[in-house]
């Protein structure tokens, strides 16, 4: 039987160590065929899976990933000014979190071609999403953005700089908008994964 030339499969937590990630935990699954750059500043807990076509650019600042963290294909991570994923948390395909953004008002010249004294600074961040927060399918997110314990972001939505969601409640929309509450049952069923 011949092998299927588009599965790439995934590197599992054994081979993952040898890597030399900052540190990696148990039952970790990262698709062969993603682009990772940096891992030195990359801790990964357990149960996490990180699926095709993920781009993670951790050279300066870096990546924590909780346990119970699914990252999703097409997912695009910058980590210059940090970013943490809290167990249970994940995000749906091409979700895209920037801690770092250049100046956009004109008054300096953009991207890394530049010679650095024709550059501003760049804006760096932390962008924090909690747990069992969920962000849906293309929803970005910038530096100094927080998403509260097990709040949701539905898809195509902006978080913008700065933002802080409330815990436990549904947001969607560019720049995004409070649009309801969820449920806590979860809470109850994390229970049976401890």
């Amino acid at each position: 039987m011949k092998k299927n030339p588009f599965t790439h499969g995934y590197y599992t937590s054994d081979e993952l160590k040898n890597f030399n990630f900052k540190s990696v935990g148990e039952n970790v699954k990262i698709a062969k065929n993603c682009i990772i750059v940096g891992i030195e500043n990359i801790s990964i807990g357990n149960n996490v899976r990180i699926d095709g076509g993920v781009y993670i650019v951790a050279e300066s600042g870096f990546i924590n990933i909780g346990n119970y963290v699914h990252i999703s294909t097409g997912c695009y991570l910058t980590c210059c000014g940090g970013i943490i994923l809290e167990d249970f948390s994940g995000l749906a395909c091409n979700v895209s979190l920037y801690s770092g953004t250049d100046d956009y008002k004109g008054e300096s010249m953009t991207n890394p071609t530049i010679p650095p004294h024709l550059r501003g600074a760049m804006r760096k961040g932390l962008i924090k999403i909690c747990k069992h927060s969920i962000i849906g399918t293309g929803t970005v997110l910038l530096p100094n953005s927080t998403v509260s314990e097990g709040s949701s972001v539905g898809a195509l939505s902006l978080v913008g700089e700065n933002s802080t969601l409330k815990p436990w409640k549904i947001y969607f929309g560019s720049p995004v908008k409070l649009i309801g509450s969820r449920d806590k049952k979860i809470l109850e069923l994390e229970k049976e994964i401890n």
